[in-house]
This record gives C-alpha cells, structure tokens and sequence, in this order.
C-alpha cells in the first residue's frame, strides 16, 4: 500500500540505479511516488540519513515464495495453507532485507499475490509466473526413479508434455495473472533423474510456450546451465536465461544477438556448497552442486564480456534463504559494487519491464533502502546486518 502522506529523504549521499557517481540532494515522495531530488526544503515526515548512502530497493529476480524445501517431493507434497503461510514469512524476511521487490519464478499464485496486494502481510512487490513448466522427467519432476509416486501438488512446477497442453498452461496463468512464464530447459541441481546438461523440452514445444507469452506482451524464463541448453532455449525465443553457470563465449555471443538476459544465482550453489548435508540436499544433488558452482563467476566474466545484461537473483531454498545477502557478496566478487548494484535495481527493472523500479528518479515508485555508509568505500555494507538500515516500500518505512 502507498502512503499517502509527504516523506522527504534528507542528508545523504545518493546512487540512483544508473549512474557510478553518487548525487546529493534531498528525495521528495508523495502518494508512494518520487517527485523531486533536489536542494529545496523537505515536507512531511522527514528521514534524516546523514552519513549514510540511499540506493534504490533491490529486486530479487529469482525467488521461491514457497520454496520451504530442498526435497522437491516433500514440497511438492506439502499443504498449500502450510506453504503460503511459509511463504508469507519469506517474503518479509525479504523485504526487511532490503528487497521492495522480487520474481518469483517457480511458484505463487493469485491468492498469495492479493494478500501482499491488500497488505495483509507485509512483503515485496511481487510478480510470479506460477508453477514452472516441466518435462516428464525434467528439472521440475521430483520422483525419483525408482518409486512409483505421484508428483505431488504443482506447487513448484507442474509436469506438462506437449505443445497443445503447453499451450492451454501457459494461458491458464496468464489468466491467473502471471507476470511471466517459467520453463525448466535442463537438468538442475536438486532434481534426482535428469543430467544437468542436457536440454529439455523440444523446440516446437519451447515456441509453442514463448509464442503465447509473446502474443500476451510477456516473455518467458528458462532454467539453463550449459549452452547446449542456453542455445536451445534462446533460439526458440526465450528472454531470461535463470543461472547459466556452464555459460561458454559463442553461447554468451549469441545472448547478446538475441537480447536475453542472464539472472546469476549464485548465493545458492555457495550455501548448497557449505550447508547442503545439513538442509537434507541429497548426495546427487551436492556431486551436481560442485559441477556448477566453481563455473558461476566465471560465466558472469563471459555474459559481461559478450555485453549480455546481467541481473541478479538468488533462488534459496529452506533455511538457506537467510542467505540472501550473501549473493550481493558474491557477485561484487567478480563485477564490482557499481555493476552488481545496477544489476540488482535499474538492469532487473528492464528486464521486468518495470521502468518505474530500480531507480531514484523522479515518477519511479518510492522504493529505498538507506544503508549506513557508502557501500563504494566499505562494500561490505551491502551484506551486513540489515537491522542497521532503513527500508522504504511505495513511500512507507518498513524497516
């Protein structure tokens, strides 16, 4: 909900989502929206941030809501009330974090959405594509092989074989307001029966799902990690590419031709690494979870030197989610602050199509976190305790 009352941001230092110098000026948000940054006095409730940096809210590009468990079959088999209610908690953990928005690319529904929407909990903006879309067998098939089992509630993903039957899904969400559409287009780390390189679905299969999103003025996301999935996917009109660690130069050459983006996660194979025994990731999925993520920062390298658009996710799953920060660590590791915090706020807003997130600017949403420092100077702001900074959602202080 949009506050209606004047909020004036007052006596810091500012990093508008675009641009690597820093601005001063005085932020003025009025019904949830910026509408001016400039010298002139400040109205309304006022936030003194002295000393401190103001940065635009960061988007979580790929999420799970309800992504209470590693063991797809446990999730899968979990009551939806438990898992909304799980989820619920997420995504306020997410917003005290600094999170004003995320993705979520694997889940979520019309119900969850409305009770963010109506404020019943408080939480990010949230965009979801519902259950991803997966092959008998594929990344989102969480039997194991040798049980004869259903596959549960489709709360993650849902099995779909076929271009007709892709077809009717695809408008199904849409109809249930999806914001995109999400396809498992290879093998993952948590799924027990597939290898991780190999592409899945067919192409006539994958066009049959990107023309409907497009026709729809959607796009669709594809988890891929090696190029031969990559390729599969970006040839047959997917837009994002979700994690892409097994990324090669031809293949990032050829998501630059095609305009797609890749959404880096990895936060979730450096938790997976340290604390994957611990939160029940089964032996398959750690021996899986060491293939990829040594290759992580290195596709960064390879996605960046092709001039394909980085954002930033982190798709934790369980308890790892406290480890959501941990990604902004990460990748500053191989990008640097300015280029993470772009890909963060203005480079996941494009890719959204939300031009009114992910910067400070005058007529985008009066999302901001005020950190107690300059993250340029002492980066480790970016991932320290967040009880030490301000949150503002739609011209509310939530933190």
């Amino acid at each position: 909900m949009s506050a209606a009352h004047p909020l004036s941001v007052v006596n810091a230092a500012i990093f508008d989502g675009v641009s690597a110098e820093l601005a001063e000026g005085v932020i003025h948000i009025q019904d949830g929206v910026i509408v001016a940054v400039d010298d002139s006095r400040p109205a309304g409730q006022v936030i003194d941030a002295r000393g401190g940096t103001v940065i635009p809210g960061l988007i979580d590009a790929h999420f799970h809501a309800y992504g209470t468990e590693l063991d797809l079959l446990v999730l899968e088999s979990s009551p939806l009330s438990y898992l909304s209610l799980a989820g619920a908690r997420r995504l306020g953990a997410a917003l005290g974090r600094g999170f004003t928005t995320v993705r979520d690319v694997a889940g979520g529904d019309p119900g969850l959405a409305r009770a963010v929407t109506e404020g019943l909990i408080a939480a990010p903006r949230y965009l979801y594509t519902g259950a991803a879309l997966s092959q008998t067998g594929g990344h989102g098939d969480p039997r194991p092989g040798d049980l004869d089992v259903c596959a549960g509630g489709a709360h993650l993903a849902e099995i779909v074989d076929g271009v007709d039957a892709l077809r009717r899904a695809v408008r199904d969400r849409f109809r249930r307001g999806a914001h995109a559409i999400k396809i498992m287009a290879s093998g993952g780390v948590v799924s027990l029966t597939d290898p991780i390189r190999i592409p899945q679905y067919s192409a006539a299969e994958i066009q049959a799902v990107t023309d409907e999103a497009t026709r729809r003025g959607s796009y669709v996301a594809a988890h891929a990690y090696s190029p031969e999935a990559i390729t599969h996917a970006v040839t047959n009109g997917v837009r994002t590419i979700e994690h892409g660690n097994l990324l090669d130069a031809p293949t990032a050459d050829l998501m630059a031709e095609h305009g797609a983006f890749l959404v880096p996660t990895l936060a979730a194979y450096d938790a997976m690494e340290r604390r994957g025994e611990q939160v029940g990731l089964s032996p398959i999925g750690q021996a899986k979870n060491r293939e990829v993520l040594a290759a992580g920062q290195r596709a960064i390298e390879l996605a960046r030197a092709a001039g394909v658009p980085i954002g930033f996710g982190t798709d934790l799953m369980g308890t790892l989610e406290d480890e959501q920060l941990t990604g902004l660590r990460l990748q500053v590791e191989v990008e640097g602050v300015f280029e993470t915090l772009r890909s963060a706020t203005s480079v996941n807003a494009g890719m959204i199509g939300r031009p009114d997130l992910g910067r400070i600017a005058v007529g985008a949403r009066a999302d901001l976190v005020i950190l107690p420092g300059d993250p340029f100077e002492e980066p480790s702001i970016l991932w320290a305790d967040p009880r030490h900074r301000t949150v503002v959602k739609d011209g509310s202080v939530v933190r």
